[in-house]
């Protein structure tokens, strides 16, 4: 066989072999969220974590280097699912604020819509592994976790920082102000207090489903709206 046939004949079975990698990798990322879940970062053995998977010992090494380079690429693909979700509404947040021509309506309207999209990546069951991602999250703040450090500064700079630059230009304040931050920060924390399972205890949900994520939306924009509303005009 010509040297030329050769390559081309090796080129789908490198696609193929690379597909496979790349499901095993998947698959090991996805047992590693559910088990880290469960049982925490210390809780969680590599033993565990490859039977889970269906892969040899060797596998996590091969992939990941260790349990912790594994923990760490859990925390990446959240952070990265969770960019890509806000991505065009940040891109709108940007072109808008750097044309400086945007009205208050629009500000306004575009700080409830990247809040509306916390809400879901927070609340909505639908989205892929939410059980897991939510208890991960609860048990990685329990630990303190060092490495969920890369995590808040990848929030920070897509959602906390585009609210921040909105809120600013509401109340005519720099995005670094303190009083604009604490109100963004309020303004967010009003969104998480909803994965807190006691929320859905009291409001007799098993879990956050479609209707119910609209109606968390509908009343975070309300109080978004209503926080930075126009005073009424004075008479005489």
């Amino acid at each position: 066989m010509p040297p030329d046939d050769l390559h081309s004949a090796a080129a789908p079975a490198r696609a193929t072999a690379h597909g496979r990698g790349e499901d095993t990798r998947l698959r090991i990322l996805r047992t590693a969220l559910e088990v880290f879940a469960a049982d925490g970062y210390e809780g969680a053995s590599t033993r565990t974590l490859a039977q889970r998977a269906g892969v040899n010992l060797p596998a996590i090494q091969y992939y990941f280097g260790s349990k912790e380079g594994l923990y760490h690429a859990v925390i990446d693909q959240i952070a990265e699912r969770m960019e890509a979700r806000v991505a065009p509404v940040t891109a709108e947040i940007r072109a808008a604020l750097a044309g400086g021509a945007a009205s208050r309506a629009q500000v306004l309207s575009l700080l409830c819509r990247m809040l509306e999209e916390f809400v879901a990546l927070v609340t909505d069951r639908a989205e892929p592994d939410w059980e897991s991602r939510s208890l991960f999250f609860a048990r990685a703040e329990i630990e303190a976790a060092e490495a969920l450090h890369p995590l808040h500064q990848r929030v920070t700079r897509r959602i906390v920082e585009p609210c921040a630059a909105l809120v600013g230009k509401l109340i005519d304040r720099p995005p670094e102000a303190e009083e604009t931050l604490l109100k963004t920060i309020a303004l967010i924390g009003q969104v998480t207090v909803f994965c807190n399972r006691k929320a859905h205890h009291v409001l007799g949900w098993q879990a956050a489903e479609s209707r119910q994520v609209k109606a968390v939306q509908a009343l975070i924009s309300d109080h978004t709206r209503a926080i930075f509303a126009d005073p009424p005009a004075k008479e005489g």
